[in-house]
């Protein structure tokens, strides 16, 4: 069975790669609103994801 708390970080990961790929606002150092959103999902969802396995070893 697939780990929920990884399925969730790597779909924040697609939704963000897939917002920032069309969305003409973004760019490097600077997001649009939703964008900003994404990005902070994926890297709270990131760190929880990388803090557990730490823990784990």
């Amino acid at each position: 069975m697939p780990d929920d708390l990884y399925t969730r970080y790597q779909a924040a990961h697609t939704a963000h790669r897939t917002h920032r790929a069309t969305c003409t606002t973004c760019t490097d150092s600077s997001r649009c609103p939703t964008g900003q959103r994404l990005f902070e999902s994926f890297a709270a969802l990131q760190d929880a994801y990388l803090n557990r396995q730490r823990k784990q070893r």
